[in-house]
């Protein structure tokens, strides 16, 4: 049997080296870049990203793990806590123009408010303050053909407790015709000194002018006024159920001033053939509104579209 011989060679062999990465253009581009780093000028994004460095398991000088300070988790060595942004506030809810809350700019104006015309409806505070009330009572005289036409002739008006806050004869702008002295108490003489219409009308008006104003049948006395007052300041006791029910009158019957101070306040009015005086009316009047005024601005308060 032939002797086999193996030659065996236990030197290390040589391994063919690394082929260099990239070529020419991508050195000169690397020297450049680093030569550009030294000197600072590449930009925050340009720069190559650094990697994490490990940390380190040691305590500081205060006892802390230097891992913690570094915004690692100190529990897992080689884990790095994202650095969680604060949330974003809400943004603040703003009404939109035109809803409740809103004054039509934009921005909260408190409360909704109520609407207008249920506002309009509702009477002044309960009770009324005594400086608010007035009483007033007019006089007439015929104008026009057949003296037919009711034009103002005088004008009085009281405050709460009676005191006259204003008493005049008044000018009608038309000729008088009838001077209808029988109910009216108004003779020629009265024309000598009185006020023109117009410049009487701003008088009044001035003093009714936010005011409860308180009359019998005073539709009448505004129309010869030539105005109209505000129907929730208006009190109108020839239409006051409550007053006709202490009397003892059927309640949708308008009955006359004469009849209801007899009967609720036992005093005679408008007696004799001088006419009547519109002040003693006008006294009258707020007399009798007294006589409900607690029940009847409740009644009013509560129901308001029954003024």
């Amino acid at each position: 049997m032939a002797d086999l011989i193996l030659n065996v060679d236990f030197a290390p062999s040589e391994r063919p080296g690394k082929k260099e990465a990239g070529n020419q253009k991508h050195k000169n581009f690397v020297q450049r870049r680093r030569a550009l780093e030294r000197r600072g000028v590449l930009r925050q994004k340009q720069l190559p990203v650094a990697q994490p460095q490990p940390p380190l398991t040691g305590r500081g000088p205060r006892g802390r793990k230097r891992g913690a300070a570094a915004g690692r988790d100190p529990e897992k060595p080689n884990s790095i806590r994202p650095n969680p942004r604060p949330a974003a506030p809400a943004p603040a809810s703003i009404p939109r123009p035109g809803s409740s809350g809103s004054n039509g700019s934009g921005f909260p104006s408190g409360p909704p408010a109520r609407s207008t015309a249920k506002k309009n409806r509702k009477t002044p505070g309960y009770p009324p303050q005594p400086s608010k009330l007035v009483a007033i009572d007019c006089e007439m005289v015929g104008t026009g053909p057949g003296g037919r036409t009711s034009d103002l002739a005088r004008c009085s008006i009281v405050g709460y407790r009676g005191d006259v806050m204003y008493d005049r004869y008044i000018r009608p702008v038309a000729p008088i015709v009838d001077y209808r002295t029988r109910w009216s108490g108004i003779r020629q003489h009265h024309m000598a000194n009185a006020v023109p219409f117009g410049k009487a009308q701003r008088e009044i008006l001035r003093i009714l002018s936010g005011k409860i104003v308180v009359g019998h049948a005073v539709y009448n006395d505004f129309k010869a006024l030539k105005y109209f007052h505000p129907k929730a300041l208006t009190r109108d006791t020839s239409k006051i159920p409550l007053l006709n029910r202490k009397g003892g009158f059927p309640e949708n019957v308008s009955i006359s001033l004469k009849r209801l101070v007899k009967e609720l306040l036992h005093k005679d009015i408008q007696v004799g053939k001088s006419g009547h005086s519109s002040v003693e009316d006008a006294r009258a009047t707020m007399e009798l509104y007294k006589v409900v005024e607690a029940e009847w601005e409740q009644h009013l308060m509560l129901h308001p579209e029954q003024e």
